[in-house]
């Protein structure tokens, strides 16, 4: 019977050692949970953050371009283009 009770006892005390490990690795979870949701957050505001820069460097091109660069002259020209032909879509748009 003795035997009976240190075998419940090691068990018991396995298993509160088990539910303790468990309890913390659900805690690490959790940190791990929220270390990703803020790299994610940081991700998506850096993505916005570099396609903002890039809309912005396309438009010191162009206004480069304009002043007198000749770099990027083409791609002025055709971006020009594209509007006007835009515009014209639109006065096509207004008059029908």
């Amino acid at each position: 019977m003795s035997e009976m009770v240190e075998i419940v006892d090691s068990l018991e005390n396995r298993l509160s050692k088990l539910i303790s490990k468990m309890q913390g690795l659900e805690t690490t979870i959790q940190d791990l949970k929220q270390e990703l949701n803020k790299a994610n957050q940081n991700i998506q505001i850096q993505a916005s953050e570099m396609e903002s820069l890039k809309k912005q460097y396309e438009k010191l091109k162009i206004a480069n371009s304009l002043l007198g660069s000749d770099e990027n002259k083409r791609d002025t020209k055709l971006k020009i283009n594209s509007l006007i032909r835009e515009i014209d879509y639109c006065i096509a748009q207004l008059s029908d």
